[in-house]
């Protein structure tokens, strides 16, 4: 990253920026947020891997998930944050033929897409619960692979898509389904600040960037600069991490506890013990780090009847019985009883009137 580029508070292409253009904004700093531990944690494993499988923020509005995506954009090193708006097509996202140059000369040529603008960058989906199914689907696929394949319209086409993807929803507006959410390497799930001094802090923070934003940044730069280089060695350090018997032991118990579909969380939740001791620089991966990271991947998996939830201790299946059983003797006794009425109103007589007699109608001739 150039001095200049830093000082006019943008990187690359613009974090903040839609990756079209358009001119860079200042950018709160990553290190200036306050409160978001778990957040900052799990943007920073999945801009480690993001192999991952990016990272799925529910929250209310106004809890500063935009924010820490545009922070978190200047720390890798292309600093291209790409907005994914929620009107965007399918070949606005993955590419198409380009037009263009088929009808000009004829030749079949591939015009890339966001997945290719965001290649080693962010790619920020806001409101992503409210995307159409198939775009979700795409964006998960090239994020978890870091490829992009296109096989339509004549062309045949595949690049390069590594990416970090963090995608925002306020549950408020709806959900994911749950075959899409599952895919979401990590989540994390933000809560408004009800802590006066946390509150007062935010908003100071966040008053003095506005003031000077410059000025703001300046103080943070130290702390920045040293996110960006463990971020790198971070990666760099991946491939010599293994996992011993213990590491392994504890992510099959914490799945199984969790009751999760399949083996997507087993191995994601390896991946992010492995990076969370990358930027700690540790020797190895311990179990420790297998702790520090369940939540963020078992958030959204954890089935409602894990085990153990929907057993019922022996006594209270004693005493449910037992309630059964006087509960069906009082029925039997209610429905043998002269009164029983079975909730319906009993009869009530009706006066009848006379009828003037009925002229019979000769039988049709056959």
């Amino acid at each position: 990253m150039s001095e200049a580029t830093r000082e006019a508070g943008g990187v690359g292409a613009g974090p903040g920026s839609d990756g079209m253009g358009t001119a860079a904004r200042p950018v709160f700093p990553f290190a200036a947020l306050i409160g978001q531990a778990p957040l900052q944690q799990a943007l920073l494993l999945a801009a480690i891997d993001p192999g991952l499988g990016g990272v799925l923020i529910s929250g209310p509005r106004g809890t500063a998930k935009s924010t820490a995506a545009r922070a978190l954009a200047e720390l890798l090193p292309e600093g291209q944050l790409v907005n994914l708006p929620l009107g965007a097509s399918e070949d606005r996202l993955i590419g198409t033929l380009d037009i263009e140059t088929v009808l000009r000369n004829g030749a079949v040529r591939f015009s890339p897409g966001l997945l290719a603008k965001a290649h080693r960058g962010v790619l920020y989906v806001d409101e992503v619960n409210l995307l159409p199914d198939a775009l979700v689907d795409a964006l998960l696929d090239a994020a978890a692979s870091g490829v992009n394949t296109v096989e339509r319209d004549g062309v045949s086409h595949r690049h390069d898509a590594s990416f970090v993807l963090i995608g925002t929803m306020n549950p408020e507006e709806g959900e994911l389904r749950p075959q899409l959410i599952d895919r979401f390497g990590l989540m994390v799930e933000l809560q408004n600040a009800f802590e006066p001094r946390v509150r007062q802090a935010i908003v100071k923070a966040r008053l003095a960037f506005d003031h000077d934003p410059d000025g703001f940044r300046a103080a943070y730069a130290q702390q920045q600069a040293e996110y960006v280089e463990r971020i790198h060695a971070a990666r760099a350090a991946l491939p010599q991490l293994s996992f011993d018997d213990a590491v392994h032991e504890r992510v099959s118990a914490l799945c199984i506890d969790a009751a999760v579909d399949g083996l997507r969380a087993d191995l994601v939740m390896l991946r992010a013990a492995r990076a969370l001791a990358a930027f700690e620089q540790a020797h190895a991966v311990t179990v420790r780090h297998v702790d520090c990271v369940a939540e963020a991947v078992l958030l959204h998996r954890r089935r409602h009847d894990s085990r153990g939830s929907n057993q019922s201790p022996p006594e209270h299946d004693e005493r449910a019985h037992q309630a059964s059983g006087s509960g069906a003797a009082h029925d039997a006794a209610a429905a043998s009883s002269p009164d029983a009425d079975w909730g319906y109103l009993p009869p009530e007589p009706t006066a009848t009137l006379p009828v003037k007699g009925v002229i019979p109608l000769d039988a049709k001739k056959r």
